[in-house]
């Protein structure tokens, strides 16, 4: 069967289609076929396209779209299925290797344990309040933190009565974000005693919630360290149901050793027979 080898993974519920650079590479996905494998009636279904190419024995490129067909310069998700997928096409050996974004390199760690996979973050800037808008009824605060894309972080008193389609959506447009905007996370607890914390994203080039957001649980552990609400290590659930796991450091100036853990499974391959124009 002629047409594009594929392998369509997931993050917590946050689904990625992945290509093998070895056969194809960047310059051959302009938005409008990235857009066409991405759609989920007519294409394969995914909240983004990553092309995974070797650089030298233990580092290996990741270039991320989002399913509209803008670049991104990182996404968490991602990088833990490409660290169970990178060694399991034989890219890098297993353990540990380097994955190479737009937001910088990210060592990656995939044990032998199935479906999981670590990485460790380029350092980043605390958060800072963002208090361009008001809160809307049921908020706490919002910070704003760059993990290779910029987050905006709601804490919220129900993680339920979030709206992520209108007030996500009013915040990731906030002009005092600029073009580029944010992706937006809001956090609760679990119950009011602590413990697991719960999450929703609408994350922007996918223009909707998604089921899970690793750099946004990132961004929302070192919001919640920063105010002091929580201490790390924390565990969030996502809304795909899965937990995602955050350990770092944290100082006056400076987001260092930041680990995110999750789940990279393997929904299934195929050959994906791109349409004609």
């Amino acid at each position: 069967m002629t047409g594009i080898p594929f392998y369509k993974m997931t993050g917590s519920g946050n689904d990625f289609v992945i290509l093998d650079g070895r056969s194809t590479g960047p310059e051959q996905w302009p938005e409008a076929r990235v857009r066409a494998i991405c759609d989920r009636r007519n294409g394969v279904g995914a909240d983004g396209l990553v092309i995974l190419t070797p650089m030298t024995s233990d580092s290996v490129r990741m270039t991320y779209w989002n399913s509209d067909g803008s670049l991104g310069a990182m996404c968490g998700n991602a990088a833990l299925c490409c660290g169970r997928l990178a060694s399991e096409l034989q890219l890098v050996p297993r353990g540990e290797f380097c994955l190479l974004t737009d937001a910088g390199a990210v060592r990656v760690r995939s044990p032998d344990a199935h479906r999981h996979a670590e990485i460790n973050l380029p350092d980043f800037d605390p958060p800072t309040p963002f208090e361009r808008t008001d809160l809307a009824e049921g908020e706490s605060w919002i910070s704003m933190v760059t993990v290779g894309v910029p987050h905006l972080v709601v804490r919220v008193d129900d993680i339920e009565s979030v709206e992520p389609a209108t007030r996500g959506r009013f915040l990731r447009f906030h002009p005092a974000l600029g073009s580029a905007g944010a992706n937006v996370n809001f956090v609760a607890p679990e119950t009011q005693s602590g413990g697991i914390w719960l999450i929703r994203t609408y994350e922007r080039g996918v223009e909707g919630e998604t089921l899970a957001c690793g750099t946004g649980t990132v961004a929302a552990a070192a919001s919640l360290a920063h105010r002091r609400e929580a201490r790390l290590p924390l565990t969030f659930r996502s809304r795909g149901g899965l937990e995602l796991s955050v350990r770092a450091q944290l100082s006056a100036d400076r987001v260092s050793e930041a680990w995110l853990g999750g789940e990279g499974r393997l929904s299934f391959r195929g050959v994906w027979q791109q349409p004609n124009p």
